[in-house]
């Protein structure tokens, strides 16, 4: 008896010495290492402070060449970090593609948390016409600088035409959504709304969206 007790005993040891190693120890998917972004709400990441410009950082471009992302001086920006696997990621790519095409004022740029290859195939299959800026190496660095310590896709990040911080925005941007931020950005490049006063009219509206009835 005290045999098979020294067994059981043994064989538990052994299950969770493998559950350990499984998810704890051994290295995970690289998808699996930043969180696809939860229901969308507006986001001010609470890790580190909100710098107030648009950080200067390069990353390489389709081309190979590296880029700054202050490459588009005098234009309000829309910053949009993306991966292929994530999902939200993919749905609103077909909304920064219109508002591209329907803003000359606003300069949208993908910056791909991603494998290289996978994002250039990916871009190439569905026709993503602004610029995309590849991630695989520096871009955990890029999204580090906007204040988000542990990167969640999608996260993007609205500029006034000074270069300046009005939004984040943690998960996808509904059409609906990005008509409010757009208004405020346009708010804030006409001098009516400070980029902090712009964020508490936003935040103010967005909740609304969100209430039923109104």
């Amino acid at each position: 008896m005290k045999s098979l007790g020294y067994v059981a005993v043994a064989v538990l040891a052994a299950a969770a010495g493998f559950a350990i190693y499984r998810y704890g120890i051994a290295p995970q998917p690289r998808e699996q290492q930043i969180a696809a972004a939860p229901t969308p709400e507006p986001a001010t990441p609470a890790q580190s402070p909100l710098p107030t410009e648009l950080p200067e950082f390069s990353l390489p471009d389709r081309d190979g060449q590296m880029r700054s992302i202050r490459s588009w001086p005098g234009k309000s920006m829309i910053v949009n970090f993306w991966a292929t696997w994530c999902a939200p990621c993919r749905r609103e790519i077909p909304l920064l593609r219109q508002i591209q095409k329907e803003n000359d004022g606003i300069q949208v740029v993908g910056i791909a948390l991603d494998f290289d290859q996978d994002a250039l195939r990916y871009a190439a299959e569905i026709g993503i016409d602004y610029p995309i800026l590849l991630g695989e190496k520096d871009g955990y660095d890029a999204v580090n600088r906007f204040g988000l310590e542990s990167p969640a896709l999608p996260f993007t990040v609205f500029t006034d035409n000074q270069a300046r911080i009005v939004l984040t925005h943690l998960g996808e941007v509904t059409r609906p959504q990005s008509k409010v931020m757009l208004d405020a950005v346009a708010r804030v490049n006409r001098g009516e709304l400070t980029p902090a006063a712009a964020r508490t009219v936003v935040a103010r509206q967005l909740q609304q969206l969100d209430t039923p009835g109104t």
